[in-house]
């Protein structure tokens, strides 16, 4: 017997853009909050950065727009920019509010530090390095407050339920057991796509299942061949690999080759605060030669006060960046593609909504500003919540079919075809790619996807998203923001204000 849950508003996902839109719809009916593992297993966790807003003094929406702009290199939406900048303030100021414990200068005004290609300092921290952490906890406290909440953990979203073209809710695996979730609108949050590659900053949640479900429904996806690499995670054999924030650059760290050369002054008039996909590819490019490093011990003692998180990840590794050079590597970090959305977080379907990394609302273009991310969360959560106010109640409900979860697969076989999708990305689909190689991708991951073993359904995500992203990286003919492509190494004027759709 298949059981039937029902609720006004349903949101997948417990990251910054779940968790602000559940507790802001939660002003205007029942909702269920449905994540895969637990509520703090998401991205937003590990986000040591923090949150980019025109807070302080001399800056303004205006200065943060044209720097977003810049990095998006020509594929930014400009009305979706216009909203994060202009409503970006007062999102960090509610939750300053609800109780986050932002760093504070002796003054008690917001700390701004600054980061890669940012003009001037707008980015908001809490406890140093731990601003994500902090975030979490926040908009977590609020959801569990929230009487009109339900949360369901562990769980896992097999498919949407489409109706006459309307999303309606999804099928879901419930311990084990089939669960029909039947909602006026469901809000895709489910995060961004780091596992399909073998180095990623991101959680091992991360494996792509917003896309893929989305896709299999028929809903646009846009820009999947534009996927940000962090220029500096802690190059270790790890999954995932722990990130050194770029703020530590910000501060003064230097990057450095194992002879002790500083070679990003010959690449970027702006050295180690270049763009991220720019240090990136400079890493990348230095590394088929020499071991690469984050020299911070011109930070000395303040290391400790200002990366606290930081400092204790590479002291449990044996390293002290106040006497050491830190080993770093780029790793897969962030999708700006994804599920094409209006201002107001609508997809292509009725019903359906998508907010967070798994959106694709054009602020990012071709490569993310950095610590737009957080803020992109929080806006347009809120302008999803706003919107959910007017959805109508759906009517007639359909009778619930007969379907069955299928057994859980072999772990052995399934991590086996994970791992080769990481490595078949890494090597053919990641920082550097070329027809001839995108191609050899593709044709393997179809042979993953016919081999994977029954039951297999987040090893199903992660290969059908890293296709998708093959599939895009393969059209796109040029090189752009964070999408190189070495036989074709510069932009091209045509290309300019082009999306990929699918």
């Amino acid at each position: 017997m298949i059981q039937r849950m029902r609720t006004r508003f349903l949101v997948v996902g417990s990251g910054v853009a779940g968790l602000h839109a559940a507790w802001r719809a939660s002003e205007h009916g029942d909702v269920l909050l449905l994540t895969k593992r637990s509520l703090f297993d998401s991205a937003t966790a590990y986000a040591q950065g923090g949150i980019a807003a025109a807070l302080g003094a001399g800056d303004s929406p205006k200065l943060h727009r044209q720097d977003t702009l810049a990095a998006g290199a020509a594929l930014c939406d400009a009305a979706a920019v216009q909203v994060l900048v202009e409503e970006g303030p007062a999102r960090v100021r509610e939750l300053q509010t609800a109780g986050a414990e932002f760093d504070l200068d002796p003054k008690g005004e917001l700390l701004l530090g600054l980061e890669a290609a940012h003009s001037t300092n707008r980015i908001v921290h809490a406890h140093g390095d731990q601003t994500g952490a902090e975030v979490a906890r926040t908009l977590i406290a609020r959801v569990r407050q929230s009487k009109r909440i339900t949360v369901l953990e562990r769980a896992r979203v097999l498919d949407l339920i489409v109706r006459r073209g309307d999303c309606i809710g999804v099928r879901a695996s419930v311990a084990g057991k089939p669960v029909e979730i039947i909602a006026d609108a469901t809000v895709l949050a489910t995060g961004g796509c780091g596992q399909v590659y073998r180095y990623t900053t991101n959680p091992v949640v991360a494996t792509g299942d917003g896309y893929a479900i989305a896709h299999r429904a028929g809903v646009t996806l846009a820009d999947m061949e534009f996927v940000q690499f962090h220029p500096t995670a802690l190059d270790t054999p790890e999954n995932p690999l722990a990130l050194i924030s770029e703020a530590v650059r910000g501060e003064g760290a230097i990057l450095v080759n194992e002879q002790g050369e500083r070679f990003m002054l010959k690449v970027h008039a702006k050295a180690e605060l270049a763009p991220r996909d720019v240090v990136a590819r400079a890493i990348f490019r230095e590394q088929k030669r020499h071991q690469v490093y984050l020299d911070a011990r011109k930070l000395g003692r303040g290391f400790a006060k200002r990366f606290p998180g930081i400092l204790a990840l590479c002291a449990a590794r044996g390293i002290d960046p106040r006497k050491n050079l830190i080993p770093v590597t780029p790793a897969a970090h962030y999708m700006m593609g994804g599920v094409v959305t209006d201002l107001n977080g609508h997809s292509s379907m009725p019903r359906l909504y998508a907010v967070g990394e798994v959106a694709r609302t054009g602020v990012h273009g071709a490569n993310r500003l950095a610590s737009n991310s957080l803020l992109e969360g929080l806006v347009f959560a809120e302008r999803v919540a706003r919107d959910l106010a007017g959805v109508s109640p759906l009517k007639q409900l359909p009778a619930a079919k007969n379907w069955s979860v299928p057994p859980l697969p072999d772990r052995g076989a399934a991590q086996v075809a994970a791992d080769r999708v990481r490595a078949v990305m890494w090597m053919h689909a990641g920082i550097s790619r070329t027809a001839k190689g995108l191609r050899t991708a593709a044709l393997e991951l179809d042979e993953i996807e016919e081999r994977l073993p029954d039951g297999a359904t987040e090893e199903l995500n992660l290969v059908q998203t890293a296709q998708r992203i093959v599939e895009a990286a393969l059209r796109r003919k040029e090189s752009r923001g964070g999408h190189y492509r070495s036989d074709f190494p510069r932009s091209s004027a045509s290309w300019r204000g082009r999306h990929i759709e699918m």
